[in-house]
């Protein structure tokens, strides 16, 4: 059988996405970026604290507050 024949018929573990950074499709080295580039800009957003998870208070966590 030929290579090239081989690889041209197996399938891709997981499908083309965009990058979520510049929307190109991403490659399997990088995924789900498209680039080392890319990565490292999200690396670099979640390290500076750009990237913010909101905090939820519970009702309970603001009456044993009040109690102290």
């Amino acid at each position: 059988m030929d290579e090239n024949n081989s690889a041209a018929k197996v399938t891709p573990l997981r499908p083309t996405r965009p990058c979520p950074e510049c929307k190109r499709p991403s490659q399997r080295e990088h995924y789900p970026f498209c680039s080392s580039r890319c990565r490292n800009v999200d690396l670099n957003r979640w390290l500076t604290g750009a990237y913010v998870l909101p905090a939820v208070e519970s009702a309970d966590d603001s009456e044993d507050d009040t109690e102290r």
